[in-house]
């Protein structure tokens, strides 16, 4: 709201009530016309309409829309290089350097900026096992971030512990407030700063709520290192007989769909920490794309978009009617929903399993359309391959992503939020999965039958049938073949998938140009991987793929 528009609105008597005694003024913000702490949700719907930041649709669910960024600024992240970052960060195109003199005096600029206006706190708690969780408080402008803080974390209802809340990260979203690029050395306007000195980071010149979500994941990821606690870009969930399995995937890949599993209890969507006693969830919330999203296909996630307390970020929607329509992408692409993770039926309400994973699945988006739709790896072929993060940009996800994937290689399936060098990643990654002999699988979700624009996508109801096999224990028993290229193992049968499904060069026109394909993605793996050869032993190298005029 404006500074200068006096009157009260739906919650300003109430907006102290569930203050901290640790204010804002130890951050530097002072001279506020009103902070609103802690806010239920239906406060904040309250507060976001009376904005006109958010209209309830049909059904109950918030829209909110993020004007010219509809996705993550990947390009846009500099953290602080100090003492305790200079020499522990992987510093380059994911993780750019600004100085400590910058950030401050981006904080002065954006002290001033938020005196005499209103900001919404959120106090809250990151990491479902208590024995890691790290107190959190995201202050924002806008009502609805602060709801989608409280879709995503771990909220705290007791007032008492409110009152005594000490954060020990903050994130401040300032859609309002732009970085300047001569005075800070940014690439543009929008800027994501991170400053471990200061535990504060500060996200300007962006209405798009995945940022806050990222900001947090990427803090985890310096911080638990350092617990002996691995960081996962994955989705996580528990079978009937406590068997848990890790899926890892940017997004697109499909971990939300695929995790949301009836047969199995659902830890969590998108983050996740393996200690040395199991796997728990970051977070007490689901991000989920919501393009051309059904009923029929995926029923729990579908079922969010139709109740009260889910944020629809960027859905198009009848504005006389109220109803939504999820086929729409006339905004973007990258359509998201937002929710509580209690909205899925069948959670694990504690948020973590003090077990260990059973089977680790590495999805990738494979827009070559030459990848089999699952490969059973060894150790060092696991290690190459999480290594690598070989995917497909799905548009809409990044800003600057055009209609068509774009092949990428993202290390750690997530190298824009790993803020260590992927080998220290993989390194505990390795001494976890040989400690608990635990089986890892490639699964492409990406296309057959050709490329992009050739093929199609390959059936959600193939991959599913894929994964309950390697899950039940099913693929135990069957015949392997051995790639030619990449060497790892690939089913020849599996319950309730074609035989053919399994051989993606059957579905090829012509098999001379899929080889010629496959061969020139097995290049592309090579030139990747020279970059982190340095680092790697020579099993590692070894696990990765060959030419097709090494083989002959």
């Amino acid at each position: 709201m404006s500074k200068y528009l006096e009157f009260n609105t739906p919650a300003s008597k109430e907006a102290k009530e569930l203050a901290s005694d640790y204010g804002l003024i130890n951050h530097g913000l002072k001279y506020l016309d009103k902070v609103y702490w802690n806010l239920p949700d239906a406060a904040l719907y309250e507060e976001s309409i009376f904005r006109n930041e958010a209209h309830m649709a049909s059904e109950g669910p918030l829209i909110a829309k993020t004007g010219k960024h509809t996705a993550r600024s990947a390009a846009d992240k500099f953290i602080v290089k100090e003492e305790s970052t200079e020499n522990n960060i992987w510093w380059g195109v994911h993780n750019r350097p600004i100085s400590l003199e910058k950030f401050n005096g981006m904080m002065s600029r954006l002290e001033a900026y938020l005196q005499g206006e209103e900001v919404f706190v959120q106090d809250c708690y990151v990491g479902a096992d208590p024995d890691y969780r790290m107190p959190i408080r995201i202050i924002t402008e806008k009502a609805w971030h602060s709801l989608f803080a409280r879709n995503m974390f771990l909220t705290i209802a007791n007032r008492e512990e409110l009152k005594k809340f000490i954060p020990q990260f903050t994130i401040i979203t300032v859609p309002g407030f732009k970085v300047d690029p001569k005075i800070e050395g940014t690439r543009t306007e929008t800027g994501i700063l991170l400053n471990f000195a200061s535990r504060t980071a500060v996200i300007a010149n962006s209405l798009y709520a995945g940022e806050i979500k990222k900001s947090v994941f990427t803090v985890l990821n310096f911080l638990l290192t350092f617990q002996d606690v691995l960081p996962m870009h994955c989705s996580a969930n528990v079978g009937k007989e406590g068997d848990v399995a890790i899926f890892f995937g940017l997004s697109g890949t499909g971990k939300t769909t695929l995790s949301a599993d009836p047969n199995r209890n659902l830890i969590g969507d998108d983050e996740h920490g393996w200690s040395p006693e199991g796997v728990f969830n970051f977070e007490g919330g689901c991000y989920a794309k919501v393009i051309r999203l059904s009923a029929e296909s995926e029923p729990e996630i579908y079922a969010t978009t139709k109740r009260y307390g889910t944020i629809l970020e960027n859905v198009v929607y009848d504005p006389v009617s109220r109803r939504i329509d999820l086929n729409d992408d006339t905004i973007t692409e990258n359509t998201r929903a937002s929710y509580p993770l209690s909205f899925i039926p069948n959670v694990v309400p504690e948020g973590f399993v003090k077990k260990h994973p059973k089977n680790i699945i590495f999805l990738t988006c494979d827009a070559s359309g030459v990848l089999p739709p699952i490969s059973r790896l060894n150790p060092e072929q696991a290690q190459y391959h999480f290594i690598s993060g070989y995917t497909s940009k799905i548009a809409g996800t990044e800003i600057g992503l055009g209609t068509e994937p774009q092949i990428t290689f993202s290390a750690c399936f997530g190298a824009p939020f790993m803020v260590r060098h992927p080998f220290e990643y993989a390194k505990m990654l390795k001494e976890r999965m040989v400690k608990h002999n635990v089986q890892c699988w490639l699964v492409n979700t990406g296309w057959v039958g050709g490329r992009f624009g050739v093929g199609k996508r390959i059936s959600i109801k193939h991959t599913r049938n894929l994964l309950h096999a390697v899950l039940d224990g099913k693929l135990t028993n069957v015949e392997f073949r051995k790639d030619k290229l990449f060497g790892f193992e690939v089913p020849t049968s599996c319950p309730d998938v074609p035989v053919d499904v399994l051989d993606p060069a059957s579905s090829w026109g012509s098999k001379d140009e899929y080889w010629k394909k496959y061969d020139a993605l097995a290049a592309r793996f090579i030139e990747n991987f020279k970059l982190f050869q340095k680092e790697a032993s020579q099993e590692v190298i070894n696990a990765g793929p060959k030419r097709l005029s090494q083989i002959k």
